[in-house]
């Protein structure tokens, strides 16, 4: 049994625990093993790499060597943070000279990155262990109508995130499958979520999310699906904002992946804190 060192992120630890609950439910479920480790911020792939990449590079390496240290790789549960650890090891590998750059900053603080590891999306990780979560699945969601929204950093750039196709992602949509729930499709499924527009300019975001959301709920989907805890966010936290801005409602649950398949799982709704959603799904709806 292969074991990870789970990098949680900062979004989800701080702001949204219960997406980790319900990710590690069903990592139990399926048998993927974690343990933790002492790291920090990714850093963000749309912050700091853009005006010190200097810095992003190391802290990135930083995260990387301590996993390193136990031989272990690391298995994330955010888009971003997969982005960036993995943007990191593809920039290293590829620039020796920075490579040295970072290793003399590391060597500081006793620690060393060789590029000994892989980093892997959590997505990808049970889209290798599908049979496993078929087999965990005991409350198939049946007549369930989804949405999926992979987001912009589990695709992109494809040369160093090596998973989905970006222009027409599948994974998502075999592990709501898994689920027993159907896969609707939509027009705008690979558009952006509008999540860091809208923290610089608000206006332009929402303009993004509104058609995003039109198009979800034009496809008669009954919840949008995602697996990166800012296009959660966005897409739960800001649709009363968006309905009073355009004056049109709008409410479509959100769930993560792996809040769907704990579902699937027989895992119970207050296990997992769905109440702690903005935007409810009444699970009574669907037999849960």
């Amino acid at each position: 049994m292969t074991e990870y060192k789970m990098f949680e992120g900062c979004t989800i630890g701080n702001r949204i625990p219960f997406i980790e609950a319900a990710s590690r439910k069903v990592f139990d479920k399926v048998g993927i093993t974690t343990s933790s480790a002492p790291f920090s911020c990714c850093p963000d792939p749309t912050g700091m790499k853009s005006f010190d990449n200097d810095a992003w590079l190391t802290l990135g390496a930083r995260n990387l060597a301590l996993a390193e240290s136990e031989s272990m790789d690391i298995i994330s549960l955010c888009n971003g943070c997969a982005n960036t650890l993995r943007g990191v090891q593809f920039q290293l590998k590829h620039d020796s000279l920075k490579k040295g750059k970072v290793n003399a900053e590391l060597s500081k603080i006793g620690k060393n990155y060789q590029g000994s590891i892989d980093v892997k999306h959590f997505v990808d990780v049970l889209k290798d262990n599908i049979d496993k979560v078929k087999g965990a699945v005991i409350k198939p969601l049946s007549g369930l109508k989804v949405a999926v929204h992979p987001g912009c950093h589990y695709m992109r750039p494809a040369e160093w995130m090596e998973s989905d196709d970006p222009m027409r992602p599948t994974t998502l949509k075999e592990l709501v499958a898994a689920a027993g729930a159907t896969v609707v499709e939509y027009e705008e499924e690979i558009l952006c979520c509008g999540s860091a527009v809208t923290n610089a300019y608000e206006e332009h975001g929402m303009a993004n999310l509104k058609v995003k959301m039109d198009s979800v709920q034009k496809s008669g989907a009954d919840i949008l699906v995602v697996n990166c805890p800012a296009c959660f966010q966005q897409f739960d936290t800001r649709q009363r904002d968006l309905g009073k801005k355009y004056e049109t409602e709008y409410k479509v649950p959100v769930l993560y992946i792996t809040e769907l398949l704990s579902l699937a799982m027989g895992v119970g709704a207050d296990e997992i804190g769905l109440k702690f959603h903005r935007t409810r799904m009444k699970l009574e709806d669907f037999g849960l």
